[in-house]
């Protein structure tokens, strides 16, 4: 029969390959099946043109959702309140793109090659950024390589609290206290720094700061009803799922089905969400990202207080463990009376 160190030897052998092809599928099956899948886009204008280019749209087997506007200005503005990504205007002299690098830099690339094909051979379709990222990060790369160390602060952020035995109401104020410290330094370095945000400071330290909360109030909820397994089952629901689904990188409906929408109800592709609408587009679109985190947050501290309230050390007035320990012994209790 295999000893104890034998089973934990065959064990680790088995896991590691397992972790390793969990780790491929949630990161590179997503990104080697990128295509638009109902990707929101518009057309505007009247007239058989109109419906002629809103016909090739449609014909691409379900990749685009496609939307009318009577006109340019009826378009920019849903650009920029995020109703679509993009939307292509049917003018006297040819079709014209608008698009918004801001909302993300692969679709804007994407619908300029998508219409480019369907303009007549030796004409250039002229192509206006209506919303566009800054001139400190023109590629929008910053964005999309902030949601890991994000998420990195707030799995930190939980496990700490739960390892130093933090409970109750103390430990719901300790990550509320990181998590804003966290906010303030990433937009110093992401804004003011970088130059990569182009949205009001202090809102984008509270989306940020709210992000890392509801990651750090998730990790350190699943712990105190699961015990420390708990911030490993955080870790990989947020590291390796959330991370990967959140499709900041590119666009949660460039995902295939359902990673783009599982990856929007985690707290790193609401965050990302949340970041580009107060960033780059005044908030717009904004409330169901915040929506999603302020639930994951909710969750994850009433987890945390109730469960300090059952345990020793909590914020109840239990008797905690070191109280025990420190409490004098009556030696004398147990002693056997002499005889004679």
């Amino acid at each position: 029969m295999p000893t104890a160190p034998n089973r934990r030897a065959v064990a680790v052998v088995l896991l590691v390959p397992l972790m390793v092809t969990l780790a491929l599928w949630a990161f590179a099956w997503p990104a080697a099946r990128i295509a638009p899948r109902d990707l929101p886009v518009g057309v505007a204008g009247a007239g058989p043109a109109a419906d002629q280019l809103q016909k090739r749209f449609e014909e691409r087997g379900g990749a685009f959702e496609v939307h009318r506007y009577e006109d340019a200005a009826a378009a920019r503005t849903a650009i920029q309140e995020r109703a679509v990504y993009g939307a292509v205007v049917v003018t006297g002299g040819g079709p014209e793109l608008l698009t918004a690098s801001a909302a993300s830099p692969v679709v804007s690339q994407l619908l300029t090659a998508a219409v480019g094909e369907t303009a007549p051979a030796g004409t250039q379709v002229p192509v206006t950024d209506v919303v566009a990222t800054p001139a400190g990060d023109p590629r929008g790369s910053v964005l999309g390589a902030s949601v890991l160390p994000l998420a990195l602060a707030g799995v930190a952020a939980g496990a700490v609290v739960t390892l130093l035995g933090l409970r109750g109401v103390r430990a719901a104020l300790t990550l509320v206290g990181a998590s804003a410290l966290v906010g303030i330094v990433a937009t110093a370095i992401a804004h003011s720094w970088l130059g990569a945000l182009a949205g009001g400071w202090w809102t984008e330290a509270g989306a940020v700061g709210l992000t890392v909360l509801a990651i750090g109030s998730a990790v350190a909820g699943f712990a105190a009803l699961l015990g420390t397994r708990g911030i490993g089952l955080g870790a990989v629901l947020i590291v390796l799922l959330g991370n990967s689904f959140s499709g900041v990188t590119s666009a949660p409906e460039l995902l295939p089905a359902p990673v783009g929408t599982i990856g929007q109800w985690l707290p790193p592709g609401a965050g990302g969400s949340l970041l580009r609408s107060v960033s780059f587009f005044d908030g717009n679109a904004a409330g169901g990202p915040a929506l999603t985190l302020g639930v994951w947050v909710v969750l994850g501290l009433t987890a945390v207080v109730l469960a300090g309230r059952k345990r020793p050390g909590g914020d109840t007035g239990a008797t905690s463990p070191d109280a025990v320990a420190s409490a004098p012994v009556d030696t004398d209790a147990g002693a056997t009376a002499p005889v004679g």
